[in-house]
């Protein structure tokens, strides 16, 4: 069989590996997924789809979102891929938070302080509940106060859900973020 990174660059392009596996490629986490996730601007019909056994999640996004890759070679093609900072702003806009969180302070343990990539992409992509989500998780955590401080910056109006998956009945006027009752406060959030 084809490897599926390739399998992806030829179907979906133009767009790049993202999300869970990008994160498994950076070793960002240790969890194996069945299937390749794939942000695409070609129009999706199922954001599921099985291709000669391989199963695909896609995301569309505007070309213009297309940013923060790096091309890793498979044999003769080359793939895009989303490098590490753009792997954990995609999965911010997702669901997931555990695993998102687990992700993030993995990419903090080795980026240190030098998260700036982080900011720039939140600003670069648009989505206000990145930084919300970002500077909530950022903030619970010591020695990443800088990086909360940049996302309280960036706050826009309204509230979001820290995982729009799961019921979030608390409000954290903090971050303009409804959480879950297990994320009950922790560190300087």
């Amino acid at each position: 069989m084809e490897d599926p990174w390739v399998l992806a660059a030829r179907l979906f392009e133009p767009g790049y590996i993202g999300g869970w596996t990008a994160a498994e490629h950076w070793d960002l986490t240790e969890q194996i997924f069945r299937s390749v996730c794939v942000f695409t601007t070609k129009p999706i019909r199922k954001k599921e789809q099985a291709v000669v056994g391989v199963t695909f999640a896609l995301t569309r996004v505007a070309r213009e979102s297309i940013f923060g890759t790096k091309p890793i070679w498979r044999g003769q093609i080359k793939v895009e891929v989303s490098d590490p900072a753009r792997t954990v702003v995609d999965m911010l806009v997702g669901g997931g938070i555990a695993h998102v969180n687990d992700c993030l302070m993995r990419h903090l343990a080795e980026t240190g302080t030098r998260s700036q990539a982080l900011v720039d992409y939140g600003d670069k992509l648009g989505n206000g509940a990145v930084f919300k989500r970002l500077g909530f998780l950022a903030s619970r955590e010591p020695g990443y106060e800088a990086l909360a401080e940049a996302c309280a910056k960036r706050l826009t109006a309204g509230n979001a859900k820290l995982d729009p998956a799961l019921a979030c009945p608390r409000l954290v006027r903090q971050w303009r973020l409804w959480v879950p009752d297990r994320w009950k406060r922790r560190g300087p959030s």
